[in-house]
């Protein structure tokens, strides 16, 4: 079974689960998600999508 969520979705869900339950303050919160923004537009994003799509296919069980 493969279920699809947009991944928005799924880090929103971490992050106010961080916040209410383990008490990380609103603005790390907010650093954390800015600083993926930024790691995004430099030379780790491909190695970073890599890395996530074999995690995901490990998850969904679709590795070859």
């Amino acid at each position: 079974m493969t279920v699809s969520l947009p991944l928005v979705f799924v880090l929103g869900v971490v992050a106010w689960a961080a916040i209410k339950f383990l008490g990380v303050r609103l603005w790390v919160a907010a650093v954390i998600a800015l600083f993926g923004f930024w790691l995004s537009h430099t030379i780790l994003a491909p190695a970073i999508e890599s890395g996530t799509r074999s995690g995901v296919d490990v998850v969904n069980g679709t590795n070859d």
